[in-house]
Parts: structure tokens; sequence; C-alpha cells
């Protein structure tokens, strides 16, 4: 008799008890009397799980065995998301340790590295989900870029764009200048930092109460080439008698107005707010209610731009050290503080963002947040705890229009075509290289890619035959549904239900 091992091993265990699973399709698609279908939602091809993945899963797991056991019918999809900036990255690293970056290799050469990195390295999530004993259907797993997702995923986009709800402006947006690249709120990463607060000298053109210089206080002396305007409290009395008064820029020598705006602190600093809207989130949005200029001092590698003079291809931080000099050569450096702030940087190359205007693709989200709110407003969609409701609704009412292009070469390409000849441009379904309007065959796709979120907003419909098979979507989306006999057991994704 074969003694039995002191300590259990599972990895000699586990895999064929697994196979014995999938073998026998425990785990498959099954119909039954009511419904159970849930999405996981879709973990970075890129990636590893992680405790919240373990978790999250577990609890679908224990969710969807139960109603297998039931009777119910019975979809747990899986699959991944093809994570553009951080497969990007991963291959770009690739590359350069061959000796070579995508730029040689052209757009087409680097997609189809990426679909090698991807099927070479992209299964690991889906194998740790296995060794965890999901009950997944695994003869089901989808993709983001799959050829079918990538048909929805240009489907919503042109009917977004056909109905208005996404048109192309130029706006701030957070930009990494090594990723060169727009990315979103929620990929930023705040960072406490030491720096400075700075307070610089700008003269009048004509004195006040025998003043000739006000003081402007700012963390990023290197962005004053493109100011445009100063800004005072409403508040602050003491700053009435400049408002209207104008500066004369120094060392480009511009002539910018002096005015007030709700978004100056006037406690903070000296009360004097250097305004430059091409840089900063807030300095946009006073510039757009006071109609002044964008100048963009920067190209997409944070360097600054031709019209300069000593200035011009300095990056950020050489900028600024070279505009303090100045200014301290000059007399007109008042005093430096120190100061802890928070700084936002890129969540995968980690460098310090750069609050940026440039012409991007958005959603006009104020369009779309209304039905939204709406379902929660009505009870139709619950939180559990309650408490989520309010945090919710608050997140929903103040969210800004949604920057979906993204400066990549992997991903959704925006299918957006242009004619150089007669000027046409149009979503399209279906790729083109002639011109509908004037038959020219100078016709170029946009060079842009959808942010990741946009394809994965889809998961919960388009990995379920949508918009090719819509009928496979029925009794089984949205993905929680109550049983037909019992209206008080529900079941489904907790993550999109």
């Amino acid at each position: 008799m074969e003694e039995m091992p002191r300590n259990y091993d599972p990895s000699t265990n586990e895999p064929a008890i697994l196979q014995k699973w999938l073998d026998g399709g425990y785990y498959k698609r099954r119909e039954g009397v009511g419904d159970c279908t849930v999405t996981i939602p879709p973990p970075n091809v890129t990636g590893k799980l992680h405790m919240g993945h373990a978790t999250d899963d577990s609890i679908q797991d224990a969710i969807v065995r139960m109603a297998r056991m039931r009777g119910k019918s019975t979809r747990w999809v899986l699959g991944t998301d093809h994570a553009g900036i951080a497969t990007q990255t991963k291959v770009d690293k690739k590359l350069k340790s061959e000796g070579i970056s995508r730029l040689e290799i052209g757009r087409d050469k680097f997609v189809d590295a990426c679909w090698d990195w991807t099927h070479e390295y992209g299964g690991i999530i889906v194998e740790q989900i296995k060794r965890m004993g999901c009950s997944v259907d695994f003869d089901n797993e989808r993709f983001t870029m799959d050829e079918d997702y990538a048909q929805a995923v240009r489907k919503v986009f042109c009917d977004w764009y056909h109905d208005g709800l996404i048109y192309r402006g130029k706006r701030i947006v957070n930009w990494c200048p090594n990723c060169t690249t727009a990315i979103s709120d929620d990929e930023a990463e705040y960072k406490d930092e030491k720096g400075h607060l700075w307070h610089l000298r700008y003269p009048l053109t004509e004195p006040v109460n025998g003043q000739d210089y006000i003081v402007v206080a700012t963390t990023r002396p290197e962005t004053m080439l493109g100011d445009t305007g100063v800004a005072v409290s409403p508040k602050d009395p003491e700053k009435a008698a400049f408002v209207g008064k104008t500066v004369k820029l120094p060392i480009v020598d511009r002539e910018i107005p002096i005015f007030e705006d709700w978004h100056v602190d006037a406690n903070f600093g000296s009360g004097f707010v250097k305004v430059t809207p091409a840089h900063d989130p807030n300095d946009y949005a006073m510039g757009q209610a006071h109609d002044l200029p964008q100048i963009n001092i920067f190209d997409e590698h944070a360097v600054v731009v031709e019209g300069y003079g000593e200035f011009t291809g300095m990056n950020r931080d050489e900028c600024r050290e070279a505009v303090i000099k100045w200014f301290e050569e000059h007399g007109l450096l008042d005093h430096v503080e120190e100061l802890d702030h928070s700084v936002m940087h890129c969540y995968r190359c980690d460098s310090a963002l750069e609050p940026w205007l440039s012409e991007q693709w958005f959603v006009a989200v104020d369009k779309l947040k209304g039905p939204a709110l709406d379902a929660v407003n009505s009870g139709k969609v619950t939180f559990h705890p309650a408490r989520w409701t309010q945090t919710y609704t608050t997140w929903m009412e103040n969210l800004k229009d949604w920057c979906i292009s993204r400066q990549l070469w992997w991903g959704h390409r925006i299918p957006v075509f242009y004619c150089e000849d007669c000027g046409w441009e149009d979503a399209l379904t279906e790729d083109t290289d002639v011109c509908p309007k004037c038959g020219g065959h100078h016709v170029h796709q946009d060079e842009n890619v959808l942010d990741t979120w946009f394809s994965s907003q889809l998961w919960t419909f388009a990995t379920q035959g949508w918009p090719q098979k819509p009928e496979l979507l029925e009794g089984h989306h949205p993905t929680t549904h109550s049983s037909p006999h019992e209206t008080s057991s529900r079941c489904g994704s907790p993550a999109w239900s």
C-alpha cells in the first residue's frame, strides 16, 4: 500500500483534477429556468492576478456554481483587455532591448509585434484563474481586440459620432511626455513632492497707487512663457485697484490683463495668479471665461517650441531653471518659499504629467449621464451598501467630457476618414480608400486609437454576440436578472450590474 504524502502538493494534484472538469464540459454555457449571467470585468492582458481579482472571482464563482446547481441558465464569461498603454509600453521595451524602435519598423509591424507579445504572455492571468478552480467557460474566452468585438466597438463609435455624442476639439488633457499620449484622470497617480513657490515680479504697464509691479506666486515658473493673464479673487478688496490694468510679461514682453475670477484663492501665495490657459485646467477655464489667448509653449515631449529665444529646445526642467535664473539676474525674483504639493504622474512610466492643450476626440458626457442618473434615482439600479448611492450621484453630476483618443498604435483605431482633396470627413464601419464625395483617392484614417475604456465599456454585451447575433443576448442582458420563480433571487456581475 502506497503511503500517503505527508504534505499536500497542489502542483501534482490539481492540474489533473482541473483537466477532468474541463474534459467533462461542466463549465460550458447551459440553459435552464431563470438566468445567471456574469461577465468578469476584463483584466489587462499584461497583468497577473492580484488579491482584488482573486476575491472578486471567488465571489462570482460561488454565485455561478449555486445557480448552476439550482438548474438556472448560466453564463460566466472570461476574457482580457488589450490594455493599450500597458501593452505598447511592454513591446516598446522589448524592441528597445533588441536595438530597434517602433518608429523604425512602422505601425503595421509594431501592431504585429503587439499581437506576438499578447499570444506569448497574455495567457498568464487566464491560467491563474484556472488554477484557482474557477468554473468559468474557458472555451468561450474573449479578448477586446477580437475581430467581432472590434466590429462592436466600431459600430458604437460610428453611432455616437453620427448622433453628435462624439466630437473633436482642442482642450486641456493629461499628457504624458514620455508615453506621448493623453491619459485619463483615473490613470493619473498623485504623488506628494517637496517643491517651491516662486514669487515673481511682473511690471505694471502703468503704476497703480504708486506700485510699479505685482508679485505672482507659482509652482511652475517655466509656464510663464505662455501666460496670457493674471487673476485675482473677487473677494480680495486689496486687489480691486489692479483689476482692469495690465502688466508687461517678462522675457516675452507680452502685455496681459489683470482680472477677477472665482477660481482664485485670495489666501494662497500672493493673491495674484498667473494664468496659462494651455497648461492648466483651471487656467483653461478662466481663459474660456475671459476670452484669453491659448499659447502652447511645449511640444509633445514637453520641450519648449520655437519662438522663445534661448529657452527654445529646453525641456521643462531645464526651462524652469533658466527662467528662475533670468528673473534673478534681472532683479524680478521676489522670494522663494518651500512648498509640499501633489503632482500628477503617469501610472505606467511614472513621468510627471503635463496639462497640455491638444486636439483630441471627446464623448459629450452631459448627453449620456442623464439616463445613468435616472436609473439610480428611480430605483431601477440600487447600491449595496446604500451609502454609495450618493457617491455615485456626486461623481456623475461632476463628470467632464471624456477624452477617448490616445496617441498609440496598439488598440482600436478611430474609424474616422478624411479626404485631402475635398475636405470630406466621416466615421465609417468599414475601411475605405476612395472618397464617396469627390471620388478622390487621397483618403486617410485618423491616426489615434481609442481609450481602452471605450472598448471595455461594451464588455457585457459585445462578448455575447452583439451586434452580429443580438438574439444571443435575449434573457442574458442586462447581466442581473431575477428568476421567474424566485423574484428575490438575483445573479449578476458585481462590477457591471
